[in-house]
């Protein structure tokens, strides 16, 4: 398989000329993220979602108590079911909207939950299904836990951000005291017999200084409550951990079956154009030499051993393909020789240390194989390497693999590059691979496979 780093080493690698990424990158500003939040739309969004979190949560809040407690209370008639099933999908509906609501100002993309699912069709089903569906008893949680959330961030977020304005542009309408209110400035203590008033140039440079950190301080306070909003949010209405690990599964399913197909192609085509094609010609050769056998016995004999080594270029070929469906070597005698005979037909010298007391099963011991033979084969192809190192070891329940060469870098697991087909193989049987490949070299390709023992 002729995987590719990036596209080789040098160009491709997701680098502009200038050394910095060809989308832009992140925006260099002159002032720090400190200064700039206060004025940042991202901060305002998150203000926004705080602010509209309150009336959003009492109107969701009394919808669910209301529609909940007055289904329960009816369940002793024929009424209690479809009310209680409405009460369940209408929480499903303000699901949705919070959903939405989030990912337009909180930049949080959360998947659809699961439909519901109906083995008919009608009425019963779909309360069947609302009733026994999780999604519908996570967006009532939701409803109830969110109310006491989002009084308390909203009074947070509000006072902070009103204190901090008014106290930072204090110097600005201090003047409103003396003029409308009958007083020096903004009291700041006051009994019976005591008064102390902001009025003079000090005191309200000091204020306007504690507003100026309060202002600063805003963006990050809501910012933190908005991380719990997301948490409620990705948690009870997004797709349950079941079900996102469903369509994991089928699409890593989808993954299998598709590198099954083209492995299957490969070995067709490779059959096709390579033993078939000599076996095909030297049974013609045969023939021929068979018709000149008594004619001319010393050309039959030519012929004859012409068609000898076709053979033995025959028997290779099929020897090769064998080796690359699944090496007899790695079946009789494991990795490490399975490994070493890999690497003494690497164009560099190869180090090879595999630290397994047992072996693992054999669809992941051949995983583990095709992938440190396709990236040595990189090597040989685009590393310009001098030298290589190969490690196999065990971590709990992880078969570790390593590959370093010295090579030039510039290594990619982008889409597109072979390095992403084989992160896509290894993820079909929750695997990972991790490149790191910086310009200049060296490149550590780690991949990790789960451990299963016979």
């Amino acid at each position: 398989m002729a995987t590719e780093y990036g596209q080789g080493y040098g160009h491709g690698l997701g680098y502009a000329e200038s050394g910095l990424p060809e989308h832009g990158g992140e925006r260099r500003h002159r002032l720090p993220a400190g200064l700039r939040a206060p004025f940042e739309a991202r901060s305002w969004r998150e203000f926004g979602y705080v602010l509209l979190s309150l009336p959003i949560s009492i109107v969701l809040f009394v919808y669910a108590i209301t529609m909940v407690s007055l289904g329960a209370g009816l369940l002793v008639t024929f009424l209690g079911i479809p009310v209680l099933a409405a009460g369940l999908a209408g929480c499903r509906g303000f699901g949705a909207l919070e959903r939405a609501r989030a990912r337009a100002l909180l930049d949080l993309d959360v998947a659809d939950p699961e439909p519901l699912r109906m083995r008919r069709s009608g009425f019963m089903a779909w309360m069947g299904a609302v009733l026994k569906s999780g999604t519908s008893w996570r967006s009532v949680l939701y409803a109830l836990l969110h109310f006491p959330w989002a009084v308390f961030s909203f009074v947070v977020a509000l006072n902070v951000w009103a204190y901090g304005w008014a106290l930072l542009t204090y110097p600005l309408w201090f003047w409103v005291f003396p003029v409308w209110a009958g007083q020096d400035g903004l009291q700041l203590y006051g009994d019976e017999t005591h008064h102390i008033y902001l009025d003079n140039p000090f005191e309200i440079t000091v204020t306007a200084l504690v507003g100026l950190l309060f202002t600063l301080a805003t963006p990050w306070i809501v910012r933190a409550l908005t991380m719990v909003d997301r948490l409620l949010v990705h948690g009870l209405l997004g797709p349950s951990r079941l079900a996102t690990r469903v369509v994991e599964l089928e699409s890593d399913r989808g993954v299998v079956v598709d590198t099954a197909a083209a492995d299957l192609r490969r070995i067709e085509r490779d059959l096709h154009d390579g033993a078939q094609a000599r076996l095909v010609a030297l049974a013609m050769d045969l023939g021929l030499a068979k018709e000149k056998l008594t004619e001319d016995p010393h050309a039959a004999a030519r012929m004859v051993d012409e068609a000898h080594g076709e053979v033995k270029t025959a028997l290779q070929e099929l020897r090769d393909l064998a080796r690359g469906i699944h090496p007899a070597v790695l079946t009789d005698r494991g990795l490490d020789a399975a490994l070493s005979a890999v690497a003494s037909r690497c164009t560099v010298p190869v180090e090879v240390q595999v630290d397994l007391e047992e072996r693992p099963v054999p669809a992941i011991e051949g995983i583990a194989y095709f992938t440190v033979s396709e990236l040595l084969q990189n090597i040989s192809k685009h590393a310009r390497a001098t030298w290589a190192a190969v490690d196999v070891w065990r971590v709990e329940n992880r078969l570790m693999l390593q590959v370093v060469d010295n090579g030039i870098g510039g290594a990619s697991a982008s889409g597109g590059s072979g390095l992403a087909g084989l992160a896509e193989r290894l993820d079909a049987v929750d695997g990972i691979l991790v490149v790191d490949s910086p310009v200049g070299g060296p490149t550590r390709v780690t991949a990790e496979l789960p451990w299963r023992t016979v």
